[in-house]
């Protein structure tokens, strides 16, 4: 799928993103930032979909350890699991509904692969970045884990919210911020609308499935609406779907080149370097790595 980023001339929308479909070996993902019109929105400054995908038995999701700086990735999962093992020893298999949020700061090395091959296995989800503060780009790196469980949900006029990060309808989720940050998960029912009210500088809607208006326009699954700033913007859907909401403060511009993303070029520059001569980290237990590439 190509990438497509159009200006429109609703009241509520500025921009509209299709995404691309990039390839992990084992399956494609659909990126949808960062795009050459929209780098970031708030601290959001990569945005996966995988799936949804069915893997055969003897096959599944299997990222080599690789490394990342300057940035704190969130895994959310609808269906399927993930095991994600990490340079700090941490172990930890994600299931639906739970958030992992892992904090890279100076520098971190995971691996993301399939807990069990031996039957088949689904997979959807939702891969995040999101860039650090100035002073918070070189901090110690973290892993936290919250169960399905801690993440505030309440029905609204026919609609399930589940607050992920930050602060939404009421609603405070657990998960550590670094900066100002919204994102919520929205199942609608049929008929039923949702209105994204006024409540992060920037915001944008992602149809991770059916399809949904914004005031007179309707977007398909896949669409990245990149909301104006200062309005209520009510979403309504005429049969099921389901979206996220992603936004927060804009942090200014970062770099971004494979796995690294930071404020300074000459910062990236010398995690090729760190990577290139092992000095970021192991994962223990996964002995395979995903090598600097050559672009």
């Amino acid at each position: 799928m190509a990438q497509e980023g159009r200006r429109t001339k609703s009241e509520l929308v500025e921009l509209t993103l299709q995404p691309r479909v990039r390839s992990l070996g084992e399956f494609d993902v659909r990126r949808v930032l960062p795009a050459a019109e929209r780098r970031m929105v708030g601290p959001f400054v990569f945005l996966d979909h995988m799936g949804p995908t069915v893997f055969a038995p003897g096959h599944g999701i299997a990222v080599r350890p690789h490394p990342h700086i300057g940035l704190a990735t969130i895994t959310y999962l609808f269906d399927g699991e993930i095991l994600h093992r990490d340079s700090l020893g941490y172990k930890q298999l994600i299931q639906p509904g739970a958030v992992n949020l892992m904090t890279a700061g100076r520098g971190i090395v995971h691996s993301e692969r399939a807990n069990d091959v031996s039957k088949e296995q689904p997979l959807h989800g939702i891969q995040s970045w999101l860039a650090l503060p100035l002073e918070l780009e070189e901090i110690e790196p973290t892993f936290l884990h919250y169960p399905a469980s801690s993440l505030p949900e309440r029905v609204i006029d026919g609609c399930t919210v589940r607050v992920i990060i930050g602060s939404a309808y009421g609603l405070d989720s657990p998960v550590l911020t670094y900066s100002p940050t919204l994102y919520f998960e929205a199942m609608l029912s049929a008929d039923a609308t949702l209105t994204v009210l006024d409540e992060a500088s920037e915001r944008a809607v992602y149809v991770v499935s059916g399809r949904i208006s914004i005031g007179s326009d309707e977007y398909a699954e896949g669409t990245l609406a990149v909301l104006k700033p200062g309005v209520d913007a009510p979403l309504a859907a005429s049969s099921a779907a389901r979206v996220i909401v992603i936004g927060g403060a804009a942090l200014g511009r970062r770099h971004i080149w494979w796995n690294f993303v930071s404020s300074s070029e000459e910062r990236i520059e010398r995690a090729k370097r760190d990577w290139t001569e092992g000095r970021i980290g192991k994962v223990p237990g996964d002995d395979e790595f995903i090598p600097l590439p050559e672009r």
